[in-house]
């Protein structure tokens, strides 16, 4: 049995306790855990805890007649709520009148929406919400979507701008940033096979590696960005980037696409173009159109998440089947990959030139080493009958 460090919860041989900064905070922050984020050894709610000397740490789903918790909320004009919501006060509202008190809920999304409906006092507590500043670091985890992010990078995002010194609290993602380059330096060099099943995806069915192969010359490539406003907005995420190629011929698309609705503070920040760029965008009817012309009749989609057919189905945008690389990488590593930039770095694979702006297109090569990759472990285990020459 692998020994323990009692402090991080961590084994020994990966234990951060020795990265954890102490930082003060005016915010009192107490966090409540539900009991199975607990049993997470990656979880982020006990490190930020170790970083926050003005922290509380309580674990649970019903805190019903819970003495501390009954008492914040007894004063609500001191007291928010880090979770987001209808209701919720955007970040810039809330430093007019930043809370003595920060309550935040860990668990994964589902499991956290359960303790805030189990306990009445917290639905009643005012609530903050934010955009980050940045996509998540959290590789070893997977997140439901992009704009989510880990317990303590969204506690370093909302100290930071509650009391107006970010750099401060960027110190408590040491111990985060070491820790996922821990577990990912032990995930590359395990021998053995995955202590979890991979599951199969919900939308497509699980893809042998001979399946890349065998499609690659009617392979296109797909990743877009989205202009996404906060969830308090209530209003959609729109399609302003899109890039494809076809990695058999080496053509390429790419589209900037003037934004229908008004544009959220933290686009241009998190799709890596300029505000004037995206603004200067041509039509999305234009641009879809250029796109339907791009593809031929026998190309199959492929993508490393549903994110860019999802925003193309909500343009009404004709989407055919696609395929799931990021399934095809977990299955030929045999283990979660993280981003597609994390995939192509642990199937060694080397990067081609970047030739589309912005975060688009330094996924879109990311997604082009990887498949290439794939296609070449497809090719490899294909029976000779069905294997082709190399590209």
């Amino acid at each position: 049995m692998r020994s323990l460090c009692l402090r991080c919860l961590r084994p020994q041989s990966t234990c951060y306790c020795a990265r954890v900064p102490q930082v003060d905070s005016r915010t009192r922050v107490v966090f409540l855990q539900h009991p199975r984020e607990r049993r997470v050894a990656i979880g982020t709610a006990r490190m930020a805890h170790l970083s926050l000397p003005n922290s509380e740490l309580y674990v649970g789903v019903d805190f019903s007649g819970h003495a501390r918790l009954e008492a914040l909320a007894a004063h609500p004009e001191r007291v928010a709520v880090l979770f987001p919501g209808e209701e919720a006060i955007p970040l810039e509202e809330a430093r007019l009148n930043p809370p003595e008190t920060l309550i935040v809920v860990d668990g994964t999304w589902p499991l956290a929406r359960k303790v805030v409906k189990t306990n009445p006092l917290l639905a009643a507590l005012p609530r903050i919400g934010f955009v980050p500043r940045r996509p998540s670091n959290y590789r070893i985890r997977a997140e439901p979507a992009e704009h989510c992010v880990s317990t303590i990078e969204a506690v370093v995002e909302v100290l930071g701008a509650l009391e107006g010194d970010q750099e401060r609290f960027d110190t408590l993602l040491q111990p985060f940033e070491f820790m996922v380059d821990t577990q990912l330096d032990c995930q590359e060099g395990r021998t053995e096979p995955p202590r979890r099943r991979i599951y199969k995806s919900q939308w497509q069915p699980p893809l042998e590696l001979r399946t890349i192969a065998e499609n690659f010359e009617h392979l296109v490539l797909l990743y877009a960005e989205a202009n996404a406003h906060p969830a308090e907005q209530a209003l959609p995420s729109e399609l302003v980037h899109l890039v494809a190629t076809r990695p058999a011929t080496g053509e390429r698309f790419e589209a900037v696409l003037a934004p229908r609705q008004p544009l959220a503070r933290s686009t241009s920040l998190h799709v890596e173009l300029p505000e004037e760029a995206l603004l200067a965008g041509e039509p999305l009817e234009s641009g879809l159109a250029r796109f339907q012309a791009f593809l031929r009749p026998d190309d199959k989609l492929a993508v490393w998440t549903t994110f860019a057919l999802d925003l193309l189905r909500r343009d009404g945008f004709p989407v055919p089947d696609a395929v799931n690389v990021r399934l095809a990488c977990a299955r030929a590593l045999k283990h979660k990959t993280g981003g597609v930039e994390q995939g192509a770095e642990l199937l060694g694979s080397r990067l081609p030139e970047q030739w589309a702006g912005g975060r688009a297109g330094r996924r879109i090569v990311a997604l082009e080493a990887v498949v290439r990759a794939l296609d070449e472990r497809g090719r490899a285990t294909a029976p000779p009958s069905r294997q082709r020459m190399a590209s």
